[in-house]
């Protein structure tokens, strides 16, 4: 066991889904050597005793040690692998993107409402007033298409966050 390791109860320790070892393993795993054999420079952190525990608890998990798999998940997300919960992804700004669009879209169907609700005020119909409204109705129906179709992008997008 490395040094400055203390030894966990193996009997108490929850196993993580087989995906989420799996993926961990493959990032502790690609590590690559240092080009002078050794690594020679230092970072050192604190951690509560519960998370070193669990740190310890997942590096055995995965057969590496502490130090391999704290390095390893630290260089992963410096290289864009991993996101550290409430860091904004590009999936955030594709949510962001998804949910200004649906805004500006039905400011469309509103301002159509408007003009199809001016064509039926009753009075006498103006040449064209018919075809008009059929426009209207067909613009009107193609923007709600539209924002349901973003919604369930939107909302697919949100899924797909939620599942990470």
């Amino acid at each position: 066991m490395p040094e400055g390791e203390e030894s966990v109860d193996t009997a108490a320790v929850t196993l993580p889904r087989a995906a989420e070892a799996a993926a961990l393993h493959r990032v502790a795993r690609r590590r690559k050597p240092d080009p002078n054999g050794q690594r020679k420079e230092r970072v050192d952190a604190r951690y509560s005793i519960d998370e070193k525990k669990d740190i310890l608890r997942m590096a055995r998990s995965l057969n590496i040690a502490g130090a391999h798999y704290v390095g390893a998940v630290v260089m992963a997300h410096v290289h864009g692998d991993l996101a550290l919960p409430g860091q904004r992804t590009p999936l955030d700004d594709y949510i962001d993107e998804l949910t200004a669009l649906r805004g500006e879209v039905a400011k469309i169907g509103h301002n159509i409402n408007q003009i199809a609700k001016k064509l039926n005020s009753g009075g006498h119909p103006h040449p064209g007033d018919t075809t008009a409204l059929a426009q209207t109705e067909r613009a009107l129906t193609t923007v709600g298409a539209t924002i349901r179709h973003i919604a369930t992008a939107a909302n697919q997008a949100v899924a797909k966050k939620a599942a990470r």
